[in-house]
C-alpha cells in the first residue's frame, strides 16, 4: 500500500524527541492524510489540538456556530471530492453538528467530525456541558469511533477517513475524551502515515456482477426510448465525464435530480433537465420511455414527485452503490451494485459493439428531446425576461445564469433557493456546478456552503442563494468570511416571509389566512455594509446582471446581494409555465 507520512507533510515540522500530546497526534495524523480547512470552535478538551494546529500550520478557522463549520466541510468536501473536516468541543458543541451530519450522512458527503468528551476520570459525574453526546450522534453518522487509548490515535483516524470514502460516503465522528487529547505519550515517525487513496471519495471502486451487466446491455441494446436517470451519487462517484460520454455514444437522454445537476449539462441537446417535482419536459418523456436507467439516485420524494414517476410498470435498471436503495421506492428490473463511474464504464464496454447502430436508431428520438426543450424554452421567455417589480425568481435564476461562467459554482440553500435553482438554472458543463443541501434540506445552508466552494475551487466564481430566513439563521458566519478574506456573492431572495410555509398555507387555506409565516422588512444590503462586506439591494431587475458582476469582481470580501422579490404567495412555488398546482388537504406540494 502507498502511504503518506506526517513528516512529509509537516514539512520542517518532524517529530520532536520525547512524549507529544494526543492532540498533537491527532492534528499529525491530519496532516498526514493532506485535508484542507478546517471548522470548529474550541473547548478546553481540544485545546492540545488547537495548539497543534497553530504550531504545525493546519489551516483552522473559528466558526460561529458548529452547524455552520460542518457545512461548509460539507461543501468543500462536495467540491473536491475530499474529506470535509470540522471539530466542536463536548456538549452543545457536539450536538449542534447534528442538523449538518444528518446532511452529510444522506447526501453521502465524506466527512470526519471531531469531538472532545469528557475526562473518563470523572464522567456521569455531572461533568460541565456532559449529555450523552454519542447516543445523540450515532445515528447520523456512518460510524462513531471513540479513542480509548491515547497510543490509537493514528489507527483510529485512518480508520475514521477509510470509513468516511469508502461505500456509499459520509460522515464519522471521532470522539476525543479529554485525557486522551492531553495525555503524552511517545510515539515513533513511522506511525503517522495515511493510505492516499483515503483522503478523497471514492477510495474503493467496485463494478457490478457481470451477469447484471449483461442483462442490463440486453434491455438498453433493445431499448427505443431509453432514459437516464442521474442523481448526486453521479458527482460523489466523479462519474459526469463518463456519464456524458455513454450518453453521447448511444444517444440516451439525461434527466436529472437537484443533487444530479449537471451530470451533464444543462445546455446539451441530450438534457431533459430536473425530473420529478419540478420538471420542465422530463416527467413526460419518461412516461413514454421503455427503459430507465437510475444512477446514483435514491428516487425520493422530490425526484419522483411523490413517488408517481416514473409510472409504475416501467423496466428499471438501478445502479448504485447502497444495495439498500433497491427497490425501496421502485422495483427494479436489474440491480447493478457497484460504483457508478465504474458502472457506467462497464456498461460503455458491454455495449460498445452497438453504439453506432444505436445513435443512429435513435436520432430521431434525440431530435424530439432538442425540439420539446426548444419549444419550453420558447414557451416561457416572457417570464424568465420579465420586468415585474418587485423581482420575479425566474427573471432572478435567468440573470445567474447568464452571469456565472461554465467553472461557477451557485450553492443553494434548502426550500425555495433549490427548487428554482434546480428548475431554472443551467450548468454549462459537465460536473458538479450546482450545490443544493438536499440530503437534508435544512435552512442556513447558503452562506457557509459559500464559505466551503470559496475554499475548495479558489479563482472559480461563487454564488450562493439563500432567502431572509436562511440568512437570519447564519448571519454571524458572514464575520468568519470576512475575517478569512473570502469573496463570493450571497444573493438573499428577500420575500419578508418564511416563503414556502406562506406559499403553501396560500394554496391550501386560501388568500389572506397566514399563520407565522412573515418576516420583518429587512434591508440586509445595509447590514452587510456594517459589517465589512459589501451590500447591494436590487428592487428593479434590469439593475440584476451590472449588481451581480459588480459582485463577482469584488476581491478579498464576500457581497451581499439583496434582491427583492414577489411578496406574493400565489406566485412563490417554483414554476414558470402555464400548469396549475391542484392539492386537497394533506398534499404536499412543494
Amino acid at each position: 500500500m502507498t502511504t503518506r507520512d506526517a513528516g512529509t507533510a509537516a514539512g520542517a515540522n518532524a517529530l520532536p524527541d520525547g512524549p507529544i500530546t494526543g492532540g498533537e497526534a491527532l492534528a499529525r495524523m491530519l496532516l498526514a492524510h493532506g485535508i484542507g480547512p478546517l471548522f470548529g470552535m474550541g473547548g478546553f478538551q481540544l485545546l492540545p489540538f488547537y495548539d497543534a494546529c497553530r504550531r504545525l500550520g493546519l489551516s483552522h478557522a473559528l466558526i460561529n456556530d458548529e452547524r455552520c463549520g460542518a457545512f461548509a466541510a460539507d461543501a468543500y468536501a462536495r467540491v473536491t471530492g475530499r474529506v470535509g473536516v470540522c471539530d466542536a468541543t463536548l456538549g452543545p458543541g457536539a450536538t449542534n453538528l447534528v442538523t449538518a451530519l444528518v446532511e452529510s450522512y444522506n447526501a453521502g458527503v465524506p466527512i470526519v467530525a471531531i469531538v472532545g468528551d469528557t475526562h473518563r476520570d470523572h464522567s456521569w459525574k455531572n461533568m460541565t456541558q456532559e449529555t450523552r453526546q454519542l447516543d445523540i450522534l450515532r445515528p447520523v453518522v456512518k460510524e462513531v469511533i471513540r479513542v480509548e487509548r491515547t497510543h490509537r490515535i493514528p489507527e483510529l483516524v485512518r480508520r475514521a477517513f477509510a470509513v468516511a470514502t469508502s461505500g456509499r460516503p459520509g460522515p464519522v465522528l471521532l470522539d476525543v475524551p479529554e485525557d486522551v487529547a492531553h495525555d503524552e505519550i511517545v510515539f515513533q515517525a513511522s506511525d503517522f502515515y495515511a493510505d492516499p487513496a483515503a483522503e478523497a471519495a471514492p477510495s474503493l471502486r467496485c463494478r457490478p456482477a457481470s451477469a447484471d451487466l449483461t442483462r442490463a446491455a440486453d434491455l438498453l441494446a433493445k431499448a427505443e426510448r431509453p432514459v437516464i436517470l442521474a442523481g448526486g451519487g453521479v458527482h460523489l462517484s466523479q462519474a459526469a465525464p463518463a456519464l456524458e460520454a455513454f450518453a453521447h455514444a448511444f444517444g440516451i437522454p439525461v434527466a436529472h435530480t437537484l443533487s444530479g445537476k449537471g451530470a451533464i449539462a444543462c445546455t446539451d441537446p441530450l438534457s431533459l433537465g430536473i425530473f420529478g417535482r419540478y420538471s420542465r419536459i422530463a416527467n413526460d418523456v419518461i412516461e413514454t420511455a421503455d427503459v430507465i436507467l437510475a444512477i446514483g439516485c435514491k428516487l425520493g420524494e422530490i425526484a419522483t414527485k411523490r413517488y408517481s414517476v416514473p409510472p409504475a410498470g416501467k423496466t428499471l435498471i438501478h445502479l448504485d452503490i447502497l444495495a439498500e436503495e433497491f427497490d425501496r421506492c421502485y422495483p427494479a428490473t436489474v440491480r447493478l451494485w457497484g460504483d457508478a463511474r465504474e458502472g457506467i464504464e462497464a456498461l460503455t464496454e458491454k455495449l460498445a459493439p452497438t453504439a453506432e447502430a444505436a445513435r443512429a436508431a435513435r436520432a430521431g428520438y434525440a431530435t424530439e428531446i432538442g425540439e420539446r426543450m426548444a419549444k419550453w424554452r420558447a414557451e416561457v421567455a416572457p417570464k424568465l425576461s420579465s420586468d415585474e417589480r418587485p423581482i420575479t425568481m425566474a427573471r432572478l435564476m435567468t440573470e445567474v445564469t447568464k452571469a456565472l461562467p461554465a467553472d461557477g459554482l451557485l450553492v443553494a440553500d434548502g426550500g425555495f433557493a433549490a427548487h428554482w435553482g434546480g428548475l431554472l438554472f443551467d450548468t454549462k458543463r459537465a460536473g458538479r456546478g450546482f450545490v443544493p443541501d438536499r440530503g437534508f434540506a435544512s435552512i442556513g445552508y447558503g452562506l457557509p456552503g459559500a464559505m466551503g466552494c470559496a475554499l475548495a475551487a479558489p479563482g472559480r466564481p461563487v454564488m450562493a442563494l439563500t432567502g431572509d430566513g436562511g440568512f437570519n439563521m447564519t448571519l454571524g458566519e458572514l464575520e468568519t468570511a470576512l475575517r478569512m478574506n473570502l469573496a463570493f456573492t450571497l444573493i438573499i431572495v428577500n420575500n419578508a416571509a418564511s416563503g414556502y410555509v406562506k406559499a403553501l398555507q396560500h394554496l391550501m387555506y386560501g388568500t389572506g389566512n397566514y399563520q407565522s409565516s412573515d418576516l420583518r422588512e429587512m434591508n440586509y444590503a445595509k447590514i452587510a455594509e456594517t459589517m465589512g462586506a459589501r451590500g447591494i439591494r436590487v428592487e428593479n431587475p434590469d439593475d440584476l446582471p451590472g449588481a451581480l458582476a459588480a459582485a463577482m469582481a469584488e476581491r478579498g470580501r464576500p457581497t451581499v446581494l439583496d434582491v427583492v422579490v414577489t411578496r406574493d404567495p400565489a406566485n412563490m412555488l417554483p414554476g414558470v409555465d402555464s400548469r396549475a398546482v391542484k392539492a386537497k388537504k394533506g398534499d404536499r406540494v412543494a
